[in-house]
């Protein structure tokens, strides 16, 4: 008799900004510091400062210190870079240098160069509230770069070439025309410039 399966810690990360325990990993971790474990449960912090950022699932150097660590950073999940994005990170300049890059470059275009302390200190005002609430706002739908998600009948949506595929943490599902009303906007606003200005989330395959 096979010994039962360990539950999941709560990891994963939704484009919803919630941190919740799946089996599902998708193609990105995550650092938001060290984030302390009770029972696989998260304690009541959700990051240990503002350097929200994506990084690749291999170490550049092979370095693995688990998902529990007690003196490194825990790592998140997102099913893929939009997700994170929509979360409130961004590129990490140290395992995703192009990534990083690219990104930098496409922020300075849309609001003005900054070191990445001053680009965490504004994105931390943008992405989360003091209670941890994420900050949402409106749009209109027809105007949104590709790479946003939005909020529609309390279901996630990734807008993608005219389209909107339904976030279902495993993957993506069948997708519907792009909505053309207002929508609630997940991803913060400095981000949906950075996707106004170019800069092209690695999404799923299942999109």
């Amino acid at each position: 008799m096979c010994p039962p399966r360990p539950s999941p810690l709560q990891n994963r990360v939704l484009p919803t900004g919630e941190i919740v325990a799946d089996t599902a990993r998708g193609i990105f971790t995550g650092n938001r510091g060290i984030l302390p474990f009770t029972d696989g449960k998260l304690g009541t912090s959700r990051w240990k400062h503002k350097h929200w950022i994506i990084c690749d699932l291999k170490h550049p150097k092979g370095r693995n210190h688990g998902p529990m660590p007690t003196r490194a950073w825990t790592p998140l999940f997102f099913l893929d870079e939009a997700v994170g994005l929509a979360a409130g990170h961004r590129p990490c300049a140290y395992c995703r240098p192009k990534a990083y890059k690219r990104f930098k470059a496409a922020w300075s275009e849309a609001h003005e160069p900054m070191s990445h302390r001053e680009m965490d200190r504004v994105l931390h005002q943008s992405r989360v509230t003091r209670s941890r609430q994420q900050v949402r706002h409106e749009a209109s739908c027809a105007d949104l770069p590709d790479g946003s998600f939005i909020l529609r009948d309390n279901q996630p949506f990734l807008l993608h070439q005219q389209r909107a595929f339904p976030y279902l943490r495993d993957k993506y599902g069948p997708a519907i025309p792009q909505p053309a009303e207002r929508v609630t906007v997940l991803t913060p606003a400095p981000i949906i410039d950075i996707l106004r200005h170019g800069y092209q989330p690695i999404l799923h395959p299942s999109a």
